[in-house]
């Protein structure tokens, strides 16, 4: 069984690279296209198996050309497809990207489908069972909220990527061992005006392991109950930001399954982040374990 797992969104993107963002009712030519594989943990899983580590994605695809490619895309990057229930006759969950050259800012229109929800069987609870992680990001929420409890009872850590404010997320937060929510998410969810409150409040209330507060450009804050400590971004030329956030919640994960403490584990994502941004595309910019290794040392940190 694979060491990580995950549960959440898998969409088809289009992606279109501009030179600034058009105005309304014109036309504008891109200087570039093509369609890439997304989503917060579908793209967390190939990171973190591109960066050396078993992964497998629990959930439903079709089988229309977006949910084909998307398989097809995970099995390109090792991402185990062995628990992927595939059906027939609905509209994949699918996106369309603007990714703008004079702001390194992305813009996205997406439309989820109409894929049944995830309702889990005997071999993906088993596949929770024997993961070391279940990675999370808050869609299929009740199969997630299912999942995080197979998790928690059998000693699996629950890594929530938190990114959208979506019904019942109070259950999955309360299930969740490594909290790693957006400072959006984290000021928007407990109504403090600093992320270092708003980490306090989150670890106060839900208790889990630690939680990790990604700021952008900032780089972020880490918080396990002691002390707050700030993490930095590392130096890159922004070609392409879109995914940013889903690739440092994979190399979270990936990180937390080499054994590296947290604070290690954010300078660790922060910096496959930040190379995984020099190139277009969410999932085939991310670098592999012995460049991110070179690229830190490079940049005065040692694992």
């Amino acid at each position: 069984m694979s060491k990580i797992v995950g549960i959440g969104a898998n969409v088809f993107d289009t992606l279109y690279n501009i030179p600034t963002y058009p105005t309304e009712d014109t036309k504008m030519r891109a200087t570039a296209s093509k369609t890439a594989g997304g989503g917060p943990v579908a793209t967390g899983l190939v990171a973190a198996s591109k960066l050396g580590e078993d992964t497998a994605y629990i959930g439903v695809l079709s089988d229309d050309n977006g949910g084909k490619f998307l398989k097809e895309d995970f099995e390109k990057y090792g991402v185990k497809t062995d628990f992927i229930d595939v059906k027939s006759g609905y509209r994949s969950f699918a996106s369309v990207l603007w990714l703008c050259a004079d702001t390194t800012t992305r813009t996205c229109v997406f439309d989820k489908g109409d894929l049944p929800p995830l309702e889990l069987n005997e071999v993906q609870k088993q596949a929770i069972k024997e993961a070391e992680i279940l990675m999370v990001d808050g869609n299929e929420m009740d199969a997630a909220v299912e999942g995080a409890k197979i998790a928690r009872e059998n000693g699996t850590k629950v890594l929530y990527d938190c990114g959208g404010l979506y019904e019942g997320v109070e259950k999955l937060l309360a299930l969740t061992d490594i909290m790693i929510p957006s400072e959006e998410f984290s000021l928007g969810h407990t109504g403090y005006n600093t992320a270092e409150e708003a980490a306090k409040k989150l670890y106060e209330t839900y208790s889990p392991e630690v939680v990790v507060i990604t700021q952008g450009k900032r780089g972020g804050i880490i918080y396990d109950g002691n002390d707050i400590i700030a993490y930095p971004i590392y130096p890159a030329v922004v070609v392409d930001s879109n995914g940013s956030g889903d690739v440092f919640h994979g190399a979270f994960a990936a990180a937390v399954s080499k054994g590296y403490d947290y604070l290690k584990c954010c300078h660790f994502s922060s910096a496959v982040s930040g190379l995984k941004c020099t190139g277009v595309g969410a999932r085939e910019s991310v670098p592999d374990f012995d460049t991110t290794k070179k690229y830190l040392k490079e940049n005065g940190y040692e694992l």
